[in-house]
Order: C-alpha cells, then sequence, then structure tokens
C-alpha cells in the first residue's frame, strides 16, 4: 500500500509539475509583457520552482566529457566492462593518463542515491588513475528472478569487482561501503589473494557507530530491527520489472535525509526563487543542479538494508569482532598489507568522528607506517567527496597514499 501511494503521488504531482513549467515558460517569453510587469516574474519564478521540485526523475549520468591537464584537454572514456543483475562494474579512462596508472576502485554506496552522487569524487580522480566504480542498480528495476540481494552478496559482488580489475588495484569506500569493504579486503588478506587491494581508503564510513554517535545512528538504535521491517519496507509494485521484492524505497531515504536539515533545503528552495525573480539564471541553476542529483533515488533490497541495519548501525559487529560472511567471521588482523586510509569531515552530521578512524585499531597486524588518519577541518558529510575541498584538500592525500603504497609484482602473491 505505501509503494502504491507513493506511485499515485508522483503521478499526479508530475503532471502538475509538466502544466507548472508550461506555465512559467509562458510567463518568461519575450512575447508577452506580463513576464517584464506585476505579479509576472514573481509566479513564473514561483512555477519553475514547483516544477523542478516535482518533477520526476529518473538515473543520472555521468556526464564526465574530458579532463584538462597541465593544459592539455583529453577526452574521458565511460564503459561497462562487468555486467551482474545488481549492479554493473564502470570503468573511466582517458589517453592521458601513463600506461602503469593506479586502477582505483570507488566502491559506492547504496543507500538510496544513485553512484552518480559520486560524480565529483570519480572526475578528480581520473585525473591520475584508471577509475572503476560500482554501478548499483535500483532493486525495483532488476527482474524478480534475479532473486535476493543481501550483505553477503555485497562483499562478493566487491571482492569480484577486485578479480575482475586484477591485482595491485587501489579501492576507495565513500560512507556506507566501508564495512563491507573492509570485510572484502580482510577476506582477501587471509587468503593471501592475488587481488587484495593495495591501499583501502574509507571515507565517512559508519565502521564504529558507538563513537560520537549522529542523529542518523540515533535512529537506528531507538527501535528493534522488527520496527524497520514492519514499518519501512515496502513490495515493489507490478509496474516494475522487480514486482514483488521487499525493498527499502529511496523516497524514504530521500525524505529521511530532507527531514535532517529541512531548514537548509527550504533556503536553497527560496534562493533560487529569488535568482529566478533577480533573473539570474546561472545562479538557480546550481541549485537545480545539486537538487536533480539529490532527489534522483532508488530502491536498494529489503535484504541489505535490514541486515546493514542490524549488524552496522545496533550490534556493531565488525568493531566487536562478530561480523560474519557466508558463515565465517571477519578476522580484522588479516589485513597485514592493505594500506589504510581514514578520512573524516570535523562537520559530517551522518558518520561522526571516530566512527571511521575506528578502522584502523581494528588492523592489529597492520604496521602503523601503513595507517593513516584525514580529520578535513570544516568539511560535511557530502564535502567528504565532493566540492572543492574534496578536489584541492582530500584528493591529493588520497593520491600520495596510492603512490606511497603501490603493490609491486613480486608482493602481489606473498
Amino acid at each position: 500500500m505505501l509503494y502504491n501511494a507513493y506511485e499515485l503521488q508522483r503521478t499526479m504531482l508530475s503532471g502538475a509539475a509538466a502544466w507548472a513549467s508550461v506555465g512559467a515558460e509562458l510567463l518568461t517569453n519575450p512575447a508577452l509583457p506580463m513576464g517584464y510587469f506585476g505579479f509576472g516574474p514573481v509566479m513564473a519564478s514561483a512555477l519553475d520552482v514547483f516544477a523542478h521540485a516535482a518533477a520526476p526523475r529518473g538515473k543520472p549520468a555521468f556526464d564526465i566529457d574530458s579532463v584538462t591537464l597541465e593544459g592539455k584537454t583529453y577526452p574521458v572514456t565511460e564503459s561497462i566492462v562487468l555486467r551482474r543483475p545488481f549492479g554493473d562494474l564502470l570503468r573511466f579512462d582517458h589517453p592521458g593518463l601513463p600506461k602503469d596508472a593506479p586502477k582505483l576502485l570507488i566502491v559506492a554506496p547504496m543507500s538510496g542515491h544513485f553512484a552518480t552522487l559520486l560524480r565529483g569524487t570519480v572526475a578528480r580522480m581520473v585525473e591520475s588513475c584508471e577509475v572503476y566504480i560500482t554501478d548499483w542498480a535500483d532493486a525495483k528495476l532488476v527482474p524478480a528472478e534475479a532473486g535476493r540481494f543481501d550483505l553477503d552478496d555485497y562483499i562478493d559482488y566487491v571482492i569480484g569487482f577486485l578479480e575482475h580489475i586484477g591485482p595491485g588495484a587501489h579501492m576507495l569506500a565513500v560512507c556506507q561501503p566501508s564495512v563491507p569493504a573492509f570485510a572484502a579486503a580482510a577476506i582477501l588478506g587471509k587468503q593471501k589473494h592475488p587481488c587484495r587491494p593495495a591501499t583501502l581508503t574509507m571515507m565517512g564510513g559508519p565502521v564504529d557507530t558507538r563513537e560520537a554517535p549522529t542523529s542518523v545512528n540515533d535512529v537506528a538504535m531507538q527501535q528493534p530491527l522488527s520496527w524497520f521491517e514492519n514499518n519501512v519496507i515496502a513490495t515493489v509494485p507490478l509496474s516494475y520489472p522487480g514486482a514483488g521484492r521487499k525493498v527499502y524505497p529511496g523516497f524514504l531515504q530521500l525524505a529521511g535525509f530532507m527531514a535532517m536539515n529541512l531548514g537548509n533545503h527550504m533556503m536553497s528552495h527560496y534562493g533560487m526563487f529569488k535568482h529566478l525573480v533577480e533573473g539570474d539564471g546561472e545562479g538557480a541553476a546550481a541549485t537545480k543542479a545539486f537538487y536533480d542529483e539529490y532527489r534522483s533515488v532508488c530502491d536498494m533490497t529489503a535484504d541489505y538494508y535490514l541486515q546493514t541495519i542490524e549488524h552496522v548501525f545496533q550490534k556493531h559487529s565488525l568493531p566487536k569482532g562478530e561480523f560474519v560472511h557466508r558463515g565465517e567471521r571477519i578476522d580484522p588482523a588479516a589485513i597485514r598489507d592493505t594500506a589504510l586510509l581514514a578520512v573524516e569531515g570535523e562537520r559530517d552530521d551522518i558518520s561522526g568522528i571516530g566512527q571511521t578512524k575506528a578502522a584502523l585499531k581494528l588492523a592489529t597486524r597492520l604496521p602503523d607506517s601503513s595507517k593513516k588518519y584525514l580529520l578535513a577541518e570544516n568539511v560535511g558529510h557530502y564535502g567528504i567527496f565532493n566540492g572543492s575541498k574534496w578536489r584541492t584538500r582530500i584528493a591529493p592525500v588520497l593520491e600520495d597514499w596510492i603512490r606511497q603504497h603501490a603493490r609491486k609484482p613480486a608482493e602481489v602473491s606473498t
């Protein structure tokens, strides 16, 4: 019922958004004097803001066309190198990269947004790396016959992607995947697998949410797991390929994120309205671009969502030494030669200070020279991996870490 009600509302708002967009275009038509006088500009701006807020959104594109290095511009090529039911592996490269450029797997969060939320991360790192990224599927669009997808499967996918890329690759986990990426590194380390990552960078990840709990962590702890199963899990409607699958809908995740900073979101839209009234289309475009991405959401399977709530946010299974994959306990001490970099934002209101840093303590057999911690001052959660502070202050540290800990061929099988 929840999903069907949302679909009905979405259909109704879609029609209203289309009419509002038409109205805004008419009122800004140079041939119509109403667009210049009285309430014309105000009404047109209000309709434009409503149309943008209510318009339906699908999966965005990365749209990383080129990269400029030392004054020379190179075209960036995006390709799908491995297809899986619940997520593809994408590759980004350009002819300006040297043949021995490091290979970097970016593990995108499966948390309601598409991998394109990390567009800025990819665009910056492709300057120096052959970049791969996990492109997780929208669970409602995965055919029902593909079966289930849970936390074990997520870890298996990460391992499979590393195996496809080959020995010596580096891994970057942004936010939520810090835990499964750490688990994957531990599994491969225990096996002395040739494709174990040379480095693992975790940014804003909930490795141990007992450290400086945030409001997100508090919500997860205030209710038993059964509450989440009974109140936020929905069934995919018949109109989608994944009909009948139990999912945590993306629209609920978006509503939760919006509610966390409702005042800021309202002021952003008011600012966009003012820009439009003043004829500042460029200023309004920046806000529109952000919300085009922010409001583009996807569903995740109920199995994966509930297991993440249980083991990451409620039981703290990894830091307690109780995290299990396919019936076998994950041993953090098995990480012996994968260099770990933990990055946190001073103003992160989703993953508190110390939650990601906790990963460094877990790898007890990893030498201190292979551990590094960076606290980005005056940086919030999204600023860790997007924006000017990411590009100029955080990415250079990551690039240096990758260079310092590149794995030599002789070290791959030892």
